[in-house]
């Protein structure tokens, strides 16, 4: 698909969701370029039992606009960009794929209709709503202890960690829209094993990207901010990098012993891969510091394809 046009697509739906800015379809295209580049043989190699071209635009616009819903949802929380009456009714219509007569979320509405006829499994759709619910759920939680008088736990940042860092959301709208059958897949412990993991992954490798610039802001929402408050003694940045190193051999073994089938492997392999993509070329939202925070937009980064 035709990069520019993608990001205007996506801008035109965004458009219908107050506070939506082009850093929110920036990173959402590049994101999911990086991984329907990399997965696509796996793609193609499913289409032949799907008949789902990995290459049509109606499917590839779907998931940048999932991704870009995410980011956006994140911000809600992050950036207040709605009040807490009409967040909570949007998490609720976009959890139970319900309209939402919310004043600028009308592209929401579009989203959850637009997904749910494009669903290839009707699971992968009840999914989503399960998935999104937790994400919400998680973001609401992440924000809630960082107001309370006691902070998480170093377990229980990790578990919040696994719904927020929206991995599942992902695997579960790429299987929606291209017929990957993980409604089956969820049903085997070693492939959940496996999500459980590549998500921790995730978590940590953002959580201590963003320590510095968290702390700068006053974010406390980050499990390296958590463990340097507990256990100011303890050389964080390397825990967390053995953390990963020993989450990664394990995910390896998982992925062995479970034997799945294309795009599966490939899809592993890249989210673990993806976060040192974002933080090599993000827009702004992934850069420590503030170099990049008036460089949002066509100039400073154009979609590849």
């Amino acid at each position: 698909m035709q990069a520019e046009r993608a990001l205007d697509q996506v801008m035109e739906y965004g458009g219908r969701l107050t506070g939506f800015t082009e850093e929110h379809a920036a990173e959402a295209i590049k994101g999911g370029q990086y991984i329907l580049q990399s997965i696509h043989s796996g793609l193609l190699g499913v289409s032949v039992r799907t008949g789902r071209d990995p290459c049509d635009e109606t499917l590839i616009l779907a998931f940048y606009r999932e991704l870009a819903l995410l980011f956006w949802l994140d911000d809600c929380h992050d950036r207040a960009l709605l009040n807490p009456s009409q967040l909570a009714a949007v998490e609720q219509a976009l959890g139970q794929g319900t309209p939402c007569t919310v004043a600028g979320f009308e592209g929401g509405n579009v989203l959850r209709a637009s997904l749910a006829g494009l669903a290839y499994d009707p699971r992968d759709y009840t999914h989503l709503l399960a998935d999104t619910r937790h994400y919400c759920a998680a973001l609401r939680a992440g924000k809630a202890q960082t107001q309370g008088t006691e902070g998480w736990s170093y377990a229980e940042h990790l578990q919040n960690g696994i719904d927020s860092i929206a991995y599942k959301n992902v695997f579960c709208c790429l299987s929606l829209l291209w017929g990957l059958d993980m409604a089956s897949w969820r049903m085997r412990p070693d492939f959940c094993h496996a999500l459980r993991l590549i998500s921790t992954i995730g978590r940590v490798q953002n959580d201590l990207h963003g320590w510095a610039k968290d702390l700068r802001v006053g974010e406390t929402d980050n499990v390296a901010i958590r463990l340097n408050r507990c256990y100011p003694d303890l050389p964080v940045p390397q825990f967390l990098k053995d953390e990963l190193a020993g989450h990664t051999r394990l995910l390896h073994q998982a992925m062995a012993e479970g034997s799945f089938p294309a795009p599966w492997g490939q899809l592993f392999d890249v989210m673990l891969t993806i976060r040192t993509q974002y933080y090599r070329t993000s827009v702004s939202r992934y850069r420590d510091g503030a170099e990049g925070a008036d460089e949002v937009g066509r100039n400073s980064w154009r979609p590849t394809g």
